[in-house]
């Protein structure tokens, strides 16, 4: 009776899975890469197929200037699509940088297949529109900083982050009015 210990993949699925692997975290595009040099020197690209940083765009408006960025959607995590048997089990723990699969010690757990579809199919989704990073939401006090009814202050009424506007009521001539903004002509109060 030896100290035998159970095999990382044993029971492991033989089909193509996305699983979570720990990084260090503000190099997941270093160790990525690392990774995808690895996996391409082994000739293992038939059996780990894509390795992601998941991230999301954004637009946001700070100081009246529009910026447009990325940011990551999990920090110190990525994605690897992978056939999980010990030779990719071994070569994705082994590059540089990489911690351990999400799961038990023993037993690298893969993404439920609804979980990736709806992760990665969102990646995919956001490549074409960047998401508008809105602030504040309905019943926030705000102050409108430009256009016709700039420097008064309201209530947010509604937003529509798909088309960029908020709804403010306005107290004007003492009534409240309905006045329809882009999000960035305004800021919380």
């Amino acid at each position: 009776m030896g100290g035998e210990t159970a095999s990382p993949t044993a029971g492991a699925p033989k089909e193509f899975r996305w699983y979570v692997v720990r990084v260090a975290s503000n190099r997941e595009e270093r160790v990525r890469d690392n990774l995808l040099a690895r996996v391409k020197a082994a000739a293992k690209s038939e059996r780990v197929r894509n390795v992601l940083v998941p991230t999301e765009k954004f637009t946001e408006i700070k100081g009246g200037k529009r910026r447009e960025g990325q940011r990551k959607i999990f920090p110190g995590y990525i994605l690897v699509e992978m056939l999980l048997d010990e030779e990719t089990w071994y070569l994705v723990r082994g590059t540089s940088g990489i911690g351990d699969f999400i799961g038990s010690e023993n037993l690298p757990m893969p993404m439920e297949p609804h979980e990736a579809e709806k992760l990665v199919g969102g990646l995919k989704s956001t490549e074409e529109k960047p998401k508008l990073d809105i602030q504040f939401g309905a019943g926030d006090k705000v102050k409108i900083k430009e256009g016709p009814f700039e420097n008064f202050s309201g209530v947010v009424a509604e937003v529509h982050p798909q088309k960029g506007l908020v709804r403010v009521n306005v107290m004007i001539f003492g009534r409240e009015t309905p006045v329809e903004l882009e999000y960035w002509q305004v800021e919380k109060i």
